[in-house]
């Protein structure tokens, strides 16, 4: 039998026996049973050869310990399969390369060729999925205050009612030296630590999951936060071209895709006009605008700052230093008033005002500093002086909470333990390797723009934050708007605004619309 019908009558026994809440094996049972390998006959690793052969046989070799449960979203109960576990990645002779960590979920009752999949993955370079997974998309999720005040340990996971479990089978992806993937014995790390050599592993176990597990007739999806959204464009792009798999679109959180609009230097004026309209919400959430403009919605002062750095603020940089004094102390005065900081501050920072002073900035004279995953967060550092945060009080807020459930939640719920340590977000991957783009800056754009005009059924969904200073909306806008694409196919893009960070998802009203705009997104995408 195939491994989902195993699966499926697992399922079955499991319920007349009534432990449906229970998880179906023991981690140490999954050693010895083949009712949690996902592994056929043909798969297992052959007998040891010479020494120092790597080479395994024909077929893919996955090993998952499976566990059976539900959860009732919004839209009903969902009895689901978790396949936990790792997928060994080997390059065209057969060599061994790299064990691939994955969680998959898949609904138990569904016909599994037809169902949309999800392939969901982060960014960094070098973070988990663990953030979509218990923050998003997942069964369970961690919820946060809505004030943005730190949770108080010990914490704790929720049934999610609004998991995307509703729509498609889900997989959470640890690219590389993240959570528990690592290269295989020998395997230098470097083959991994890229944007081209990323993208290759990540297409990889796009290709070898969905052959294993028989999904190539499955609407499929990726899905990616902020460094996920450049990786969504190439993996997008590769499995095009290498694999000849279409999908059916991509959900972008937060995304990162041309690094021109993020990086403060030099000349590159992009990301000053791109963070202000940020800077604007950011200072309207803080209380530190006017009154006749704090009586006002956030949309409503985020898109006066959108007009602003569009038109007399590009204007005035586009001139450098031939701005007449007169026009530079007007534009000086605009600026502050729909940022909240000081004019003079405007001017002596040659009216571009960076990310990391901004952040040090705003609340100076409260000595408070706010957060760049999430401006709502306040922090606190030794002194006011200076001109960047000491720490981002917001991920501070997230990290711990996120680290001790995924922990508790892997081992005790999915029963899947192992004695190394799961990297949520890890310096190791460096250095990262840009060399494909020397020269230039770091930009996905034209991967994106290939996919989605030599695909036609391609849809793209954007999820951006108001209060996000790691990747702003407006700088997402700068890369959509510059991707080149005939009037035809901008119709396959939809942008959605959050009143949240940079995840915007832990945030409760931002997180329903998400998950009601996703809904309806994939229906359309997927055709039914």
């Amino acid at each position: 039998t195939s491994p989902l019908t195993r699966t499926a009558l697992l399922f079955v026994l499991t319920n007349l026996l009534s432990i449906f809440t229970a998880p179906a094996v023991t981690a140490q049972e999954a050693t010895n049973t083949e009712a949690t390998k996902t592994t056929d006959a043909k798969s297992e690793k052959p007998a040891a050869g010479k020494e120092g052969d790597k080479k395994v046989s024909e077929g893919f070799q996955v090993d998952t310990v499976v566990t059976l449960a539900s959860v009732t979203t919004e839209d009903g109960k969902i009895d689901y399969s978790a396949h936990t576990g790792t997928l060994l990645q080997t390059a065209d002779d057969g060599d061994e390369k790299a064990k691939v960590f994955f969680v998959a979920y898949t609904k138990v009752d569904a016909e599994q060729p037809k169902r949309p999949v999800t392939f969901c993955f982060n960014g960094g370079p070098g973070s988990s999925s663990v953030w979509l997974h218990l923050g998003m998309l997942g069964p369970q999720r961690i919820v946060f205050p809505d004030d943005a005040t730190p949770l108080r340990p010990p914490y704790k996971l929720n049934e999610n009612a609004q998991s995307l479990l509703s729509v498609s089978d889900l997989v959470f992806i640890d690219p590389v030296s993240t959570g528990y993937s690592r290269p295989t014995e020998d395997e230098k790390k470097s083959q991994f630590h890229g944007y081209r050599e990323d993208v290759r592993s990540v297409s990889q176990f796009v290709h070898d999951w969905t052959t294993h597990f028989g999904r190539w007739e499955s609407p499929k999806y990726l899905l990616g936060e902020s460094y996920g959204g450049i990786r969504a464009a190439g993996v997008a792009s590769y499995l095009q071209d290498r694999y000849n798999m279409e999908l059916n679109g991509a959900v972008v959180i937060s995304g990162a895709i041309n690094f021109q609009t993020l990086r403060f230097y030099g000349n590159n004026d992009v990301p000053c006009i791109c963070f202000l309209p940020t800077y604007a919400a950011t200072a309207w959430y803080h209380k530190q605008l006017s009154h006749s403009w704090q009586e006002k919605p956030v949309s409503e002062v985020v898109a006066a700052a959108e007009a602003f750095a569009l038109g007399d603020y590009a204007a005035a940089l586009i001139q450098g230093t031939s701005l007449a004094e007169d026009e530079k102390k007007k534009i000086a005065d605009r600026y502050a008033e729909l940022t909240g900081l000081d004019a003079d501050f405007v001017l002596r920072c040659n009216l571009r005002v960076s990310q990391p002073r901004f952040g040090k900035e705003l609340l100076r004279e409260q000595g408070r500093t706010v957060g760049r995953f999430d401006s709502r967060y306040q922090g606190i550092d030794r002194d006011a002086a200076g001109e960047r945060i000491g720490y981002d009080p917001s991920g501070a807020a997230i990290f711990g909470p996120f680290t001790a459930t995924i922990n508790q939640y892997l081992s005790e719920t999915l029963n899947y333990r192992q004695p190394r340590t799961y990297e949520i977000l890890t310096g190791n991957v460096q250095p990262w390797n840009y060399d494909n783009f020397a020269g230039r800056y770091v930009d996905a754009s034209e991967e994106l723009r290939s996919v989605m005009t030599a695909n036609p059924y391609f849809k793209l969904y954007v999820a951006c934050g108001y209060y996000d200073l790691a990747t702003p909306h407006f700088a997402m806008k700068y890369t959509l708007d510059h991707l080149g694409l005939p009037a035809e196919r901008l119709d396959n893009i939809q942008v959605e605004h959050f009143e949240g960070g940079h995840m915007m998802y832990i945030y409760e009203p931002a997180m329903a619309k998400l998950y009601d705009d996703l809904k309806a997104w994939y229906t359309e995408s997927d055709g039914s």
